[in-house]
């Protein structure tokens, strides 16, 4: 194994690794972020906190073990485009914390979906 394909699979497994955690820990604090996502003004926000655990859970799962890949990531996709716009939308904030926290939150998403969208460039090749 080449030394850019040890990377690669470490990176993978990270990336992977990290929506794994997360989904499970939509699962674990489902009330607290039921909570959240409530005031949000999130509709439906219990379905909305355990189907967005689903989509990230088994995204990071596919993206671990490199079954599916471009379906994983469009899971990933579908998980953060909305929750970066509905939830972390620092911008409606007028308290000064919780616009730093959203938009900490918002620019990691920006990350993230750039971090998808070359691993989706990867699988297309």
């Amino acid at each position: 194994m080449t030394t850019s394909a040890i990377i690669f699979l470490i990176g993978r497994n990270m990336f992977g690794g990290y929506f794994v955690m997360m989904g499970l820990n939509h699962f674990g604090n489902h009330k607290m972020l039921t909570g959240y996502a409530t005031s949000k003004k999130i509709p439906r926000p219990s379905l909305a906190v355990y189907l967005s655990g689903v989509l990230i859970f088994f995204g990071g799962v596919g993206i671990i073990t490199n079954m599916y890949p471009f379906a994983s990531l469009a899971l990933i996709m579908i998980f953060l485009i909305p929750v970066s716009f509905l939830i972390h939308s620092y911008w409606k904030n007028s308290d000064p914390m919780a616009k730093m926290t959203d938009m900490t939150h918002f620019f990691k998403n920006m990350a993230l979906i750039g971090a998808t969208l070359m691993l989706t460039a990867y699988v297309l090749i």
